[in-house]
């Protein structure tokens, strides 16, 4: 059974930063890989991290745009990755395991949102293949490395996955695309896997947490025209933020992985959805968007998701131990 979903009183909230919830934390000698470090949320993280003194991998779909983002840092390495392409994930574990380099901290970051319909790898939905899939092969293919560190796993979800929980009998969305259902599903998923990984793990030292780093105008927006973001009262015309409240800055959206990733508030309490640099609450019955879903923490389902991603995939570091 996961940790109770009730707030621990962290002591950090909405505002706090990345660098606020690591004050007092020494990461000198650690290694984190960080998917997507070099934009929007996941740079803020990788600078957050190499602050703190961790050494950061960041594997990249567009290598060179990382490594001009991430020039000037310490510590950190480029790599090339495509989360979307099963081949590309598989060179990537096996060039990382080639340097028999432990894993103490993975953050699962890089994502695409409400994208127009696109087929991936083997025809696989983008946003479920991007967001899921490429993010559980990756985990179980570089799981050599992840269980001798005793690493913790951290899934970027967000509260979009109260817009749909899994499409059982159409995953891949081949019927009815509707583009923030799909990354509904797709941010549900993010959850379901820290839920299982972190069964599946903690007798190896090894914990998943998932969570929602709050509202944040970063790239992660790119598929929406600005006539959208109009319309749901993100933006003006003019492209100033409506409500400046209502969104944190990539500093403080940044917090709640981190913290997730290296708070000892947290050294006992695996598969946890967190927000705001605390655990979640569950979701309230007026359909508000706070807290989580019952279908996004549910053990059966999240059993069930890692079952069928595995045969999807090809890809199960446990298959032989279950």
């Amino acid at each position: 059974m996961s940790t109770a979903r009730h707030k621990i009183g962290s002591g950090f909230g909405a505002r706090s930063t990345a660098d606020d919830v690591l004050q007092g934390i020494d990461l000198s000698g650690k290694l984190a890989i960080v998917t997507g470090g070099y934009s929007g949320l996941g740079l803020e993280t990788t600078r957050a991290l190499t602050k703190a003194g961790a050494r950061v991998v960041v594997p990249a779909r567009r290598r060179a745009v990382a490594e001009e983002a991430l020039a000037g840092l310490d510590r950190v390495e480029v790599d090339e990755l495509d989360l979307g392409d099963p081949e590309s994930v598989r060179a990537f574990a096996e060039r990382f395991l080639a340097s028999g380099r432990p894993v103490d901290i993975m953050i699962n970051n890089a994502g695409i949102m409400a994208c127009p319909e696109t087929r991936v790898g083997p025809g696989w939905e983008a946003q479920f293949a991007t967001n899921h899939l490429g993010h559980y092969a990756l985990v179980n293919r570089l799981w050599p490395a992840v269980e001798p560190g005793g690493a913790r796993v951290v899934s970027v979800s967000s509260a979009g996955h109260h817009n749909s929980g899994i499409r059982w009998d159409d995953l891949h969305w081949r019927q009815g695309y509707d583009k923030w259902e799909a990354y509904g599903q797709a941010k549900t998923a993010n959850v379901l896997f820290a839920v299982h990984l972190d069964r599946l793990g903690r007798e190896h030292g090894v914990r998943a947490f998932s969570l929602h780093p709050g509202g944040i105008l970063t790239p992660l927006q790119r598929h929406l025209a600005k006539e959208e973001m109009v319309e749901r009262g993100w933006i003006d015309e003019t492209g100033a933020l409506v409500h400046p409240d209502a969104f944190k800055t990539p500093e403080q959206g940044a917090a709640t992985q981190v913290w997730a990733a290296t708070s000892p508030q947290l050294a006992d309490r695996g598969g946890v959805y967190c927000e705001d640099c605390d655990i979640a609450e569950p979701a309230p019955p007026d359909g508000g968007r706070g807290g989580v879903k019952d279908w996004a923490v549910d053990p059966e389902q999240a059993a069930r998701l890692w079952a069928v991603s595995a045969e999807l995939t090809g890809v199960d570091a446990f298959a032989s131990r279950s």
